[in-house]
């Protein structure tokens, strides 16, 4: 696959989420915080969380927190890697292989894209969260490299 816009690691800027009447919200707060890399090879892969989740007691053991601290932990946060292909002038089509939300896993996930200047905008086709439909609005800042030290 040829290097296209795409390729690079992206920071989250803004989650927002619309519901059918306009109503919108942000899905990991206002402390969201956010990844997203697309490779030359065709690959990517997404993390996205609430940056003010609250932290397990027990900060020793990495798979150690209680029930309601692993639940609290996993509503806000999303993961999902796979391949990609770029479909058309304005959509994206993320082939998921591993997926914090098992549905997703097996499934094409389209988006829409646009680019300004080093933004980057995602947009989903309505999904259902929570019973209602919503589209979801995400956008990520490329990444620039550090300056290589002397």
């Amino acid at each position: 696959m040829a290097e296209h816009p795409f390729v690079g690691t992206w920071r989250l800027v803004a989650f927002e989420s619309h519901t059918e009447d306009g109503r919108a919200r942000l899905p990991y707060g206002k402390a969201a915080q956010g990844y997203l890399t697309y490779t030359v090879e065709g690959y990517m892969c997404v993390a996205i969380m609430d940056a003010s989740r609250p932290r397990f007691a027990d900060a020793s053991d990495f798979v150690d927190g209680t029930p309601e601290e692993q639940i609290a932990a996993g509503k806000r946060y999303i993961s999902y890697a796979g391949s990609y292909v770029i479909r058309d002038e304005r959509v994206i089509v993320h082939h998921i292989e591993v997926s914090l939300f098992p549905n997703w896993v097996g499934s094409d996930q389209e988006r829409l894209f646009e680019f300004d200047g080093n933004r980057l905008t995602l947009s989903t086709p309505p999904i259902l969260i929570k019973g209602k439909q919503r589209t979801s609005h995400l956008v990520w800042e490329r990444v620039q490299p550090e300056a290589a030290s002397a």
